[in-house]
C-alpha cells in the first residue's frame, strides 16, 4: 500500500491526475474511484463528440493498473489497435484535451507517437502489437534497457490475425521478458474456468512462489543441472499439470510461454497485484484478463458490437441520435449490401467475404437471407482475399469486401493468389478515399496506385449507385477474372437508385458533358463535386465550357477518350480520391506523353503526405479537392509543385 493523503469519496480524483506519477500518489483502495471517474468521463464525452465506445469502456481498470505498476513510458505499452485507448490518453497528460479526440486539429483518433511519448507505435490496424513489442524488448536487452518492460495489449479479436501468431511464434523463440495481456471480451479464444484454475493462478503469480521459484533455478544453474532447453521443458510440464488439473487447454499452454489466467479484468486492485509480481518474471509471459466490452454503460454491454462505434447518444437514456434519412440517398455500403443480396438470388455461385465488418460494410444485409453464403473470417484481410481465391478456383465468385485502407495487409495475396491466376475474384473496397475522424491509418489513400501496376486486375470506381450496381453486375458475369470496385464512404447522391441491372463494358468511360476550353477527367463518386464546380465555373465565365468524362476504370483505362482530350484540348484536369501519385492523373499523364501529346495537366487528388483527421469536407479543403480547388484549377492555377511539397 501507497502512502497518500486521503481524499473524500466526494473529491474528484481524475481532475488531480495529469500524469501518470499522479496516479501512483494514490492508495490502491482509490483506484476503483478513479476507474469509475474515467468511465463517466468517456460517456460524457463521446455521447457527444462521437468515438469508439465499447472497446475503450471494456479496458479502463487494465489501464489504471498498467500506469500504476509499470514506470511509463521509459516503460513501453503497446496497444492493439488503439481503439480501446481513450483511458490511456485521459491519464497520460491529454485529460483537458480529450473534448477534441478526432476533431480536425485536436488529439488523434488512435495512439501516435507524434501526440505523446506515452505512445510506443503508430496505432490503428490489429494484430500488430505483439510483433512491435517483441522488438522492442529483443533491442532494449542489446542496448542497455534490460530493466524496461514491454507489455502487449491485444484482444478484441485481434488475436485472430495471423501476424499475432507470427508473432507469438517468435515469441516462444526468442530471448525476451515480454508481457503479453489478452484482453478476452467474449471475441477472442478461451473460455470460463472454474475455482481451481483461479486459485492456480493466484499460486502462479504470488510473489513467493515465483520467488522460491527464481531461485531454485538459479542453484540448479550453478550446479550444471538447467540449461534452456530444460527450463523450456520445466514450462511445458508445468503447462501440462495444470491442463490435467483443469481439464482445459489453449494454444499458449503448447508454447514456452507462462500463461497466467483467466482473471477477472474489472478488479482493478487484484490487476495491481498480479502485474506486480509477475512483471519482472523473465521470459515471455501472457496474462489473460476477462473484460466486459462496453463495460459500465448498460446498452453498450448488451449490444458491444453496435456500439463499438455508436456516434451521437443521450447518455441518460442509451437511445442513439440518428438523422432521419427519409428521402436521402443511401449509404454506398448499403447499396453494396443490397445489390448483393439481389445478385445472391439470381446467381447462387455467388459467395460473400469478409474480415470482421459485417456491419460496417453491410454484408449484413445478404447474412440475414444466405447465412451459409456469407464468411466472417475475421480479422485476416490475407486470409479473406486467399480464401477467396480458392473459392473462385472451384467456380464460385466470391465478392470480398475489404476497407481500402486495410487491403494494404493483403498485398502479396492480391497478387500471388488471384491476379497470376487471373482469378474471379471480385474485391469490393470500402472507405476508399478520405474517411474523416480515422485519420491516416485509415484513409483508403493509397489502392488505385498500389493496385495499377498488377496485371490482370480490374480496376474501377463508380460515380453513382447506379453505376454501382451495374459494375457489381459486370463483375460477376462469366469470365471477368480480378475486379475490383472502390467507393467511399459515406452517402451517394440519388434516391432512385434501384434499376434494372446493365452491364458495362469493361474499360470504357463516359463523357458526361461536352465543352471546348478544358477537358476535367474524373474517377468515381468525386466527380460529382467536379461536376457542381464545373456548374459554377461556367455561371462565373459566361461562354466558357468544360467537357466532364467520367473515366469509371482505371485499369483499363480508356484510351479512346484519352485520345479525343489529346487531340482536343490544351488543357486537361484530373480528379481523384486518392494520391495523385501513381493514380488517375498519373496514368493520364503517362498516356499523353508516351501519344506525343502536350496539354497542360493539373492533377487533383491527395498529396504526397499521411493526411490528418478531420470532416471529410475540411480534409477536402486541406488537400486542394474540394469545390473551390476545382475552379480554381479550371481558372489556370496549378496545384501540382503546391501539392507536392507541402
Amino acid at each position: 500500500m501507497k502512502d497518500s493523503k486521503e481524499s473524500p469519496e466526494s473529491e474528484n480524483l481524475l481532475k488531480g491526475i495529469d500524469s501518470p506519477a499522479d496516479l501512483k500518489r494514490l492508495d490502491t483502495s482509490r483506484l476503483p474511484q478513479v476507474c469509475d471517474e474515467l468511465r463517466q468521463m468517456m460517456i460524457d464525452e463521446l455521447s457527444r463528440n462521437p468515438g469508439h465506445f465499447s472497446s475503450s469502456l471494456g479496458t479502463v481498470e487494465l489501464t489504471v493498473a498498467l500506469h500504476y505498476v509499470f514506470n511509463t513510458p521509459d516503460d513501453r505499452i503497446v496497444w492493439d489497435v488503439g481503439h480501446q485507448a481513450y483511458a490511456h490518453k485521459i491519464l497520460t497528460g491529454r485529460r483537458d484535451r480529450f473534448s477534441t479526440n478526432r476533431k480536425y486539429g485536436g488529439l488523434r483518433p488512435f495512439p501516435s507517437p507524434e501526440e505523446s511519448e506515452y505512445d510506443t507505435i503508430t496505432s490503428g490496424h490489429a494484430s500488430n502489437s505483439i510483433s512491435a513489442a517483441l522488438g522492442m524488448a529483443v533491442a532494449n536487452k542489446r542496448n542497455g534497457h534490460a530493466s524496461r518492460r514491454v507489455v502487449a495489449i491485444i484482444g478484441d479479436g485481434a488475436m485472430g490475425g495471423g501476424l499475432a501468431f507470427e508473432g507469438l511464434n517468435n515469441a516462444s523463440s526468442t530471448d525476451n521478458d515480454l508481457l503479453i495481456i489478452l484482453n478476452d471480451n467474449n471475441m477472442s479464444i478461451s473460455q470460463s474456468v472454474g475455482g481451481l484454475s483461479s486459485y492456480l493462478t493466484q499460486l502462479q503469480t504470488s510473489r513467493s512462489y515465483n520467488t522460491l521459484r527464481y531461485y531454485a533455478a538459479r542453484l540448479l544453474s550453478r550446479l550444471g543441472l538447467m540449461n534452456e532447453q530444460r527450463r523450456r521443458k520445466i514450462i511445458r510440464r508445468n503447462n501440462r499439470f495444470k491442463i490435467n488439473l483443469t481439464r482445459q487447454n489453449n494454444m499458449f499452454e503448447g508454447m514456452d510461454i507462462r500463461y497466467f489466467g483467466p482473471v477477472d479484468g474489472h478488479n482493478v486492485q487484484n490487476l495491481v497485484r498480479i502485474l506486480s509480481n509477475i512483471k519482472n518474471m523473465h521470459g515471455p509471459k501472457l496474462l489473460h484478463i476477462k473484460t466486459i466490452k462496453g463495460k459500465g454503460y448498460g446498452p453498450a454491454e448488451k449490444d458491444s458490437e453496435l456500439w463499438h462505434s455508436p456516434g451521437l447518444f443521450d447518455k441518460e437514456t442509451g437511445e442513439r441520435i440518428i438523422k432521419s434519412d427519409n428521402g436521402m440517398p443511401p449509404l454506398l455500403q448499403d447499396v453494396f449490401g443490397e445489390t448483393l443480396l439481389e445478385l445472391m438470388k439470381e446467381n447462387n455461385r455467388i459467395i460473400g467475404v469478409t474480415p470482421a465488418m459485417p456491419l460496417g460494410c453491410s454484408m449484413n444485409i445478404p447474412m440475414k437471407t444466405f447465412p451459409k453464403r456469407c464468411f466472417d473470417v475475421g480479422i485476416a484481410e490475407g486470409h479473406a482475399v486467399t480464401f477467396s481465391a480458392g473459392l473462385a478456383r472451384e467456380g464460385m465468385v466470391p465478392f470480398c469486401n475489404i476497407y481500402s485502407s486495410f487491403l494494404q495487409r493483403a498485398y502479396d495475396n492480391v497478387i500471388h493468389d488471384v491476379a497470376i491466376s487471373r482469378l474471379n475474384v471480385v474485391l469490393c473496397l470500402d472507405r476508399a478515399g478520405l474517411v474523416g475522424e480515422d485519420g491516416p491509418t485509415h484513409h483508403g489513400a493509397f489502392d488505385l496506385a498500389f493496385l495499377k501496376p498488377i496485371p490482370n486486375l480490374t480496376i474501377a470506381s463508380p460515380y453513382d449507385e447506379i453505376e454501382m450496381r451495374n459494375l457489381m453486375y459486370t463483375a460477376q458475369l462469366p469470365d471477368q477474372g480480378p475486379f475490383v470496385i472502390r467507393y467511399p464512404r459515406g452517402r451517394g447522391i440519388l434516391t432512385d437508385w434501384k434499376k434494372p441491372f446493365e452491364p458495362i463494358v469493361v474499360g470504357t468511360g463516359r463523357k458526361l458533358k461536352d465543352g471546348e476550353d478544358v477537358a476535367v477527367l474524373t474517377i468515381g463518386p468525386i466527380g460529382n463535386l467536379a461536376s457542381h464546380a464545373i456548374g459554377i465555373w461556367e455561371e462565373q465565365n459566361p461562354g466558357r465550357k468544360a467537357a466532364h468524362y467520367d473515366m469509371r476504370f482505371l485499369k483499363p483505362i480508356d484510351t479512346s477518350i484519352l485520345h479525343e482530350v489529346g487531340k482536343r484540348f490544351n488543357r486537361v484536369i484530373t480528379v481523384e480520391n486518392g494520391v495523385i501519385t501513381g493514380g488517375l492523373g498519373s496514368s493520364v499523364m503517362e498516356f499523353m506523353a508516351v501519344n506525343g501529346y502536350t496539354p497542360t495537366i493539373v492533377r487533383l487528388g491527395l498529396p504526397d503526405r499521411f493526411v490528418t483527421h478531420g470532416s471529410v469536407p475540411q480534409l477536402l479543403h486541406l488537400c486542394n479537392l474540394d469545390e473551390d480547388a476545382v475552379i480554381a484549377a479550371l481558372n489556370g492555377k496549378n496545384f501540382n509543385q503546391q501539392t507536392q511539397e507541402s
